[in-house]
């Protein structure tokens, strides 16, 4: 039995691992890795302390950090089920394993929907990425394709607009954003649209030198010689383990109020599991220190 279990290793998991660690309480943090969605950032020139530093690095120091408590770790496991019984959560995980808890913090982030083809994988951190924001400012001046036709699409194009010499739209469908970003970047003069093209590979050898598309119409297919992909397809939660116990809002993502409380008395969540806007790794982290010290208080009024 412990006092609280951390689901997710991610910048808010790990955040909520020290703060809870710093309280003396018995805590389990459980991932599948450590890191999430940063093991796939080049490089942060936006997280507090740090003109610079590679996404790998902050996370090994993020790691480093968690292993001076003494807290019980299990990595390598993900959770597909939660539940609670007469107040006690009971966490699953596809190891088979059961841990139970007075409280819980759900922190596990969200994973970017891929195009899934040829060299995106194998190019991620090295020209593929999934946030303009956190990524755009590393290619100054280059040529860059930001893949998808909405919102979260445009928002990264007029950041991209500032930043790189050249910038592709290629998107599957027409345009599906806001008319107002649509008015915003479609002026500009280093924006070439490819409206109704696919994306077939990603082609590079140590880092993105291009991308093969091809036109729904025409079927004609053509390389774009780019430096970096933002794929700006959507995001999924991973919420699927609270399904049917926790609220969540049509986008999957947990509901929670601004002390990190789900609707579910002892279960918080934090980070871009959750309806909290900006996702990004400094406020994942905030969230995550939030989270713990609310459950610090929780569990004090259960003692």
């Amino acid at each position: 039995m412990y006092e609280l279990i951390i689901i997710g290793g991610g910048p808010a998991g790990m955040t909520a691992a020290v703060y809870a660690a710093r309280k003396k309480l018995k805590a389990l943090l459980i991932s599948k890795d450590i890191g999430g969605q940063v093991n796939w950032t080049m490089g942060i020139e936006n997280y507090m302390g740090y003109q610079f530093i590679e996404g790998a690095e902050l996370i090994r120091k993020f790691e480093e950090q968690v292993k001076q408590f003494p807290l019980d770790i299990k990595l390598g496991e993900s959770v597909p089920s939660l539940s609670q019984k007469d107040g006690i959560f009971e966490v699953r995980t596809d190891k088979g394993e059961a841990y139970q808890s007075k409280a819980v913090i759900i922190a596990s982030g969200k994973r970017p929907r891929q195009l899934n083809v040829p060299g995106e994988e194998r190019l991620k951190g090295r020209g593929v990425a999934y946030c303009a924001s956190c990524d755009g400012p590393l290619f100054s001046d280059m040529k860059v394709a930001v893949i998808g036709g909405g919102n979260s699409a445009l928002e990264a194009v007029d950041d991209m607009l500032k930043i790189a010499e050249h910038v592709y739209l290629v998107s599957l469908t027409p345009i599906t954003g806001d008319s107002i970003l649509i008015d915003k970047v479609k002026a500009a003069s280093n924006l070439t649209m490819l409206l109704e093209h696919e994306v077939m590979e990603i082609t590079g050898d140590k880092f993105v030198d291009g991308i093969k598309i091809k036109g729904l119409n025409d079927k004609a297919e053509r390389t774009l010689q780019v430096s970096g992909v933002f794929v700006e397809i959507g995001l999924i939660p991973n919420s699927t383990l609270a399904e049917g116990v926790v609220a969540r809002n049509q986008y999957s993502e947990i509901v929670v109020n601004c002390d990190n409380e789900t609707n579910v008395p002892g279960l918080f969540a934090a980070g871009d599991v959750t309806t909290v806007p900006e996702k990004q790794i400094v406020v994942a982290a905030g969230e995550g220190a939030k989270a713990a010290l609310r459950a610090n208080h929780y569990l004090q009024r259960l003692r």
